[in-house]
C-alpha cells in the first residue's frame, strides 16, 4: 500500500480507472473488472460525476452509478478498506466550480455512488470564470461537513495549485493532498513544473493516461487506427504515438517486461511509480483479461539501471499529445 499527500489514506499503487464503466465496458463486464481488481488486491477505483457523458444519449454519471450499485451488491459501500475518488466540473448539469454547483455536484455524485462520504474529491479543470478563493472554501466546507474526506486538483498549473493551497491555508481549511496529471513515458512535461510543485506541497501525484491511451501496452504500432479491421477508441487514441521515438519506447520497455516477466503495461506502469511523488498511476480496463496488466504494474519494481534506461529512450517531446 502506499499513503496519499498527507492523508491517512492507504491505497494500492495503482487506481483503478472508471472512465470506460458505462462506455466500453457494460454494466456486467464492469463488474467482472471491479471484482478482479478487488480481487488481486486492488482498493483504489477513480472516477469523475462527467463519466461518460461525451456517448451519445448518455447523460453522464454512468461510471458513478455502476460502481455505485458494484459496491452495494458486494456490501462495500462502508467497507473502509475501497477508497472511492471522484471530481466535479465537468458534468453537463454541474459545469465550473461555483460553490453551489461544488456543493450539488458532490451531493449528486455521493446519491450515484450511495456513499455517505468521498473518500478523494478532485477539481477535475481549472474554472477561470470563478473565483480560486470561492472554489477552495467550498471544497474545504465539504470536509468540514463530512461529505469528502481529502480534497485535489486535476489538470491544474503548478501556480494555480500553489495558489489554492496559499488560500486553503489563509482560509484554514483543508488543503489539497494530491495532484492528477497527464504523466506517461511519452509524456513527460509534467517533470518540468507539476513534480517540483508537488515535492515542495508534499502532495502526491494520481497520474492519468499512464499507458498513453493505450500505446504503451505494446499492442498499438501503428499509426493506422485500425483495430482488427475496425477503429476502437484505445485504438485511435494509441496510434498518435507510434512514431519512430515511440516505437524505441516499446522496444525498451519490452526488454524490461521480459527481464521481470512481466507485460510491456506492467512495465511502463512499473517506471510511472517509480517517479518522484507518484503514489497510484490510474489506469483502466475493458475486459477483464486485461486486469492481470494493471495489477503486476502495481507489484513490479524496477532496477534504477531499468529506470534510468527508460528515462533516456524517453527524452524527447513528442507533439502535442
Amino acid at each position: 500500500m502506499t499513503r496519499i499527500g498527507t492523508s491517512d489514506l492507504d491505497v494500492f499503487p495503482l487506481a483503478l480507472g472508471g472512465n470506460v464503466f458505462g462506455w466500453t465496458a457494460d454494466r456486467g463486464a464492469s463488474f467482472e473488472i471491479l471484482d478482479a481488481f478487488r480481487g488481486g488486491g486492488g482498493n483504489f477505483i477513480d472516477t469523475a460525476d462527467s463519466y461518460s457523458a461525451w456517448v451519445p444519449g448518455h447523460e453522464g454519471g454512468e461510471s458513478e452509478t455502476i460502481i455505485g450499485e458494484w459496491l452495494a451488491s458486494r456490501g462495500l459501500r462502508h467497507d473502509e478498506g475501497v477508497t472511492i475518488a471522484t471530481k466535479v466540473s465537468q458534468h453537463p448539469q454541474f459545469r465550473g466550480l461555483a460553490a453551489s454547483n461544488v456543493r450539488a455536484a458532490a451531493e449528486a455524485s455521493l446519491t450515484r455512488l450511495g456513499l455517505d462520504r468521498i473518500d478523494l474529491y478532485y477539481a477535475h479543470f481549472d474554472d477561470p470564470d470563478t473565483p480560486l478563493e470561492e472554489t477552495v472554501a467550498a471544497f474545504g466546507a465539504l470536509v468540514a461537513d463530512g461529505l469528502v474526506r481529502y480534497t485535489a486538483v486535476s489538470n491544474y498549473s503548478a501556480d494555480r495549485v500553489r495558489e489554492w493551497v496559499r488560500i486553503a491555508r489563509e482560509l484554514g481549511v483543508a488543503e489539497p493532498v494530491a495532484i492528477q496529471p497527464h504523466y506517461n513515458l511519452v509524456h513527460r512535461e509534467t517533470e518540468n513544473d507539476i513534480v517540483p510543485v508537488a515535492e515542495e506541497l508534499g502532495l502526491s501525484l494520481v497520474p492519468y493516461f499512464a499507458l498513453a491511451k493505450g500505446f504503451l501496452t505494446g499492442k498499438y504500432r501503428s499509426t493506422d487506427a485500425t483495430d482488427g479491421g475496425h477503429t476502437s477508441p484505445r485504438a485511435e487514441g494509441a496510434a498518435k504515438y507510434a512514431t519512430p521515438q515511440g516505437l524505441q519506447i516499446l522496444e525498451v520497455l519490452e526488454r524490461v517486461a521480459d527481464a521481470h516477466g512481466v507485460s510491456v503495461a506492467s512495465a511502463s506502469l512499473a517506471w510511472l511509480r517509480a517517479k518522484p511523488t507518484v503514489a497510484a498511476p490510474i489506469a483502466s480496463a475493458s475486459k477483464v483479461s486485461h486486469v492481470p496488466d494493471l495489477l503486476g504494474g502495481a507489484t513490479t519494481d524496477l532496477t534504477a539501471d531499468e529506470v534510468a534506461a527508460l528515462d533516456e529512450v524517453s527524452e524527447w517531446t513528442p507533439l502535442d499529445m
